[in-house]
């Protein structure tokens, strides 16, 4: 089910890092709507609905819906300045977005069965992700929720690399590094033994020849003494 955001915003007369503080003790997020033809505009959002908003993944890849002075204007989330580790936001960045202008956005990849996963069972592999979202580029409307990475057939030392995913893409959008080039065509997920299990057979080697040369010198400074003893 495709979900949708909608911001109420008021516009900010006062600016400064003071103000910025009056603000968020009164529950207000300092924020600016940029980009398009229209000039940029300071304003301030509902501080808790955006931490609400925030914890949705879908949030940062979605067309948001701003209300601003009666009139809807339609933008994505650009940047946000969150306090080093309290749930605090101090600033967000929001970008216009106009319906015959391409966009770019990052956008999250969505793992399908990794439970089943052939390389996983019965291959006693591990998913290795490299990545979690791709950047991509297309018209507003075209953009997409996710990116859907099926996991099923996937076997053990195989690695998805982007160019693999192109089939998958939904008509209309592109992956920004691709059409950079081919060098460009860097892994998104690899499935791989543990370590354990790449190492056992030659660590159980190491170990029996360690024992067999203990031993060895056992038996050595066994004679050893033998002949001391003699020449006693």
């Amino acid at each position: 089910m495709s979900m949708s955001f909608t911001l109420e915003a008021e516009k900010r007369d006062e600016q400064g890092s003071s103000a910025s503080r009056r603000l968020r003790r009164a529950g207000k997020l300092p924020a600016i709507l940029y980009g398009g033809d229209d000039p940029a505009v300071p304003i301030t959002l509902d501080h808790n609905a955006m931490v609400h908003n925030l914890k949705e993944d879908a949030f940062y890849s979605h067309i948001l819906t701003v209300k601003l002075d009666g009139q809807s204007q339609k933008a994505i989330l650009r940047d946000v300045q969150r306090h080093p580790f309290k749930p605090t936001i101090y600033h967000v960045d929001l970008l216009r977005v106009s319906a015959n202008q391409p966009i770019r956005v990052n956008v999250p990849i969505h793992f399908l069965n990794e439970e089943t996963c052939k390389g996983v069972k019965p291959g006693g592999g591990m998913i290795n992700r490299q990545v979690n979202e791709i950047e991509v580029e297309c018209l507003p409307d075209d953009l997409p929720e996710s990116i859907d990475v099926d996991m099923a057939d996937v076997d053990v030392g195989e690695t998805l690399h982007l160019s693999d995913l192109k089939a998958s893409m939904p008509k209309g959008v592109e992956m920004v590094a691709l059409m950079q080039g081919d060098e460009y065509d860097y892994a998104v997920v690899t499935v791989q033994l543990p370590r354990s299990a790449k190492g056992g057979g030659g660590g159980g080697a190491a170990a029996a020849e360690g024992a067999e040369g203990e031993e060895g010198g056992d038996e050595a400074a066994g004679e050893e003494a033998g002949g001391e003893e003699d020449n006693g």
